[in-house]
């Protein structure tokens, strides 16, 4: 009976299903538990702003909070204040080793970032093949022979966490229509989630 139409029907539409809730409510769990952290947290505060406990009037701090932060860090002023106290906290050996790399990885998907992630780029490697990475640098390099224009590809190998830097003649590269975005999620998939045709995007 398990392996007749209905059976079949059964299982296939149970294993679509699966594959369909298992995402959504790991992904939901995962937003109630980061915004419980963050409830949970500011909780005092909001206790003593509304007069009674008040679930998410927490969250609602918090974010107000981020958004007071990025008018200051846009302010001439607020950025130098900032950028004196990061120094600070880079001398702290415990909290550079933690912040440092986070910060670095977090701003990489900053747009208004200088050093973050300008693009996704394929590029023919000869040992690798067509290599997909994100541009995050262009320069030149004078080995006597004049300038020669190269871009430096970032290439995730363990997710986005680690990965190799490797340095390409700029003429080598394409630049496919695909975002920093969609290309985060190419690499967090291993390649799942690759369109089905790249075209090239602009210059």
């Amino acid at each position: 009976m398990a392996d007749g139409p209905i059976g079949q029907w059964l299982r296939r539409r149970f294993i679509a299903g699966f594959f369909v809730t298992v995402p959504l409510v790991i992904s939901i769990a995962a937003l109630v538990w980061i915004f419980g952290i963050i409830d949970d947290f500011t909780a005092p505060l909001a206790t003593r702003l509304v007069g009674r406990a008040a679930p998410g009037v927490g969250i609602l701090i918090m974010l107000l909070f981020v958004l007071a932060v990025g008018v200051v860090a846009t302010n001439v002023i607020g950025r130098r204040i900032l950028g004196r106290a990061e120094r600070w906290l880079a001398r702290v050996p415990v909290f550079k080793t933690i912040y440092s790399p986070v910060r670095q990885l977090v701003a990489a998907f900053s747009p208004d970032n200088e050093y973050g992630f300008k693009r996704v780029v394929m590029v023919e490697d000869e040992r690798r093949g067509l290599v997909m990475g994100f541009l995050t640098r262009e320069f030149t390099v004078d080995r006597g022979q004049g300038p020669e224009a190269l871009i430096a590809v970032y290439v995730p190998t363990n997710h986005l966490y680690l990965g190799d830097i490797v340095l390409y003649p700029r003429e080598r590269a394409f630049y496919p229509d695909v975002t920093v975005e969609e290309g985060v999620r190419i690499f967090l998939t291993g390649g799942m989630s690759l369109p089905g045709q790249i075209k090239s995007g602009a210059p």
